[in-house]
This record gives C-alpha cells, sequence and structure tokens, in this order.
C-alpha cells in the first residue's frame, strides 16, 4: 500500500462531535478498537454530511481507511471522552478524502484519513457536485489520487477460516466497513501506531471468507479473490 500522508491541508468546513468510550468498543485491555475507532469515524461522517444539507441520491462509500497514533499520545480507553473532528481535505473527478483528528485530554491522539466514492442509483460511481464544494469550500479542491493499490498475499502466509455474523452486516446486506477491520484484532490483539485498510469488494452473508495473514498485512479473500487488504505497524 502506498504511503498515507497525514498533515492537514487546506481550509474549509469543520464538523465535531464527541464519543464515550464504551465497553462495546474496547478490548480486554481496556483500549478501544480498531473497529470500535472505525465506528467513530463512520458515524461522524454520517453526521456532517447529514448537517451539511445537502439533498442527493447518491451514497458514499469508503474505499480505504487509514489511522496513525501521534507521537507520544496512547489509544483511547474504557470511559475516555474524545471529540472527533472531521474535514474534506480533497477530491478527484468521482472520489474525495475525509480527515478526522481524534482529540482525547485536549490533544490529537489520532489522526485518520479516508477515501470515499459517491455511488449513483445506478450502483456505479458518480461525479463530485458543485454542492459537495459549496459546503466544504477550499479544502475540497485540493486534487488527490483516487487509485487505491491492490496487494496479493504470499504463497507462505498464514490461512484460516474468518466466520461471518449476521450482526456484522449493514442494510443492504454487506459486512459493515467498520466490522471489516476485526481481523487486525485477530492477527495482532494489541494496540497498534499504524493500520490501513482497502476496500476491493463487498463482502457479504454466506461467503466463504479465508482470514490470510503475513507479518504485518492481512487479507480477507472469497474463492481466493482478495475483497479487503490491511496492513499496520506497531
Amino acid at each position: 500500500m502506498a504511503d498515507v500522508e497525514f498533515a492537514q491541508p487546506g481550509e474549509g468546513r469543520r464538523f465535531s462531535a464527541r464519543r464515550l468510550v464504551r465497553l462495546s468498543d474496547c478490548g480486554p485491555n481496556g483500549s478501544l478498537r480498531p473497529d470500535g475507532l472505525a465506528r467513530y469515524l463512520q458515524d461522524v461522517a454520517t453526521d456532517d454530511w447529514d448537517d451539511t444539507g445537502i439533498e442527493s441520491t447518491d451514497t458514499w462509500l469508503v474505499r480505504r481507511t487509514s489511522f496513525q497514533v501521534v507521537d507520544g499520545a496512547s489509544w483511547p480507553r474504557l470511559g475516555d471522552e474524545v471529540v472527533l473532528t472531521t474535514w474534506c481535505s480533497g477530491s478527484g473527478a468521482a472520489w474525495a478524502e475525509r480527515r478526522t483528528d481524534v482529540v482525547l485530554d485536549g490533544h490529537v491522539a489520532i489522526q485518520t484519513v479516508a477515501l470515499w466514492v459517491p455511488v449513483g442509483v445506478s450502483g456505479r460511481p458518480v461525479r463530485v457536485g458543485s454542492s459537495f464544494y459549496d459546503a466544504y469550500g477550499e479544502g475540497a479542491r485540493r486534487r488527490i489520487p483516487g487509485r487505491i493499490d491492490q496487494s496479493e498475499p504470499g504463497p507462505d502466509a498464514v490461512r484460516r477460516p474468518w466466520p461471518l455474523r449476521r450482526t456484522d452486516l449493514d442494510v443492504v446486506g454487506h459486512v459493515n466497513n467498520a466490522a471489516l477491520w476485526s481481523p487486525l484484532v485477530d492477527v495482532d490483539p494489541e494496540p497498534v501506531r499504524f493500520g490501513s485498510v482497502s476496500y476491493h469488494g463487498p463482502v457479504e452473508f454466506g461467503d466463504e471468507v479465508t482470514l490470510v495473514s503475513d507479518r504485518d498485512r492481512w487479507w480477507l479473500t472469497v474463492d481466493q479473490l482478495v475483497r479487503v487488504a490491511g496492513e499496520f505497524r506497531r
């Protein structure tokens, strides 16, 4: 996967929301799990979009999400209150980049960046509309690439079944993007300093999914085709 830039370019709209880290978001060590963080990011992005007042039939689908823990900072823990501030930091013809800072005790603890694609009623990507730029301002006009790198597991990677649960499904019958961060915890249960997940295709209930891992990378495959790819660093 390509290196991720976590700087804060551009100006424009900012949206903030608070979250209390609760039991369902934490692992046995008391730290916020990556899939819990992904749910926070998904929720604040949705709340921000709704708050713009833009009327559209398009649906925004995430293609890649990455995070890094700021030097000297730690993962939020059970009972902590975090503030998430999100904004658009760039776009292309049919994609946009969203950054979100996670603030703990008045300091940025985690920086995140996600690439989103607007999809029309036909299910195909559509161009970013003028109302989007009106709402998000100058930061949204920064040009960014929309390519998602593809990676494949090697022959020596470890393979094991990854059973699906109905509780992982969203309203369209796919395993939710936040739930697709769960394999990171299966591969390395300890808090990591960097993580990135790319979504190459949907994972649906009934799929026979294999979790493949090799050192600091992991994949979810269906019929030997990569649907989700992730990497991490401690």
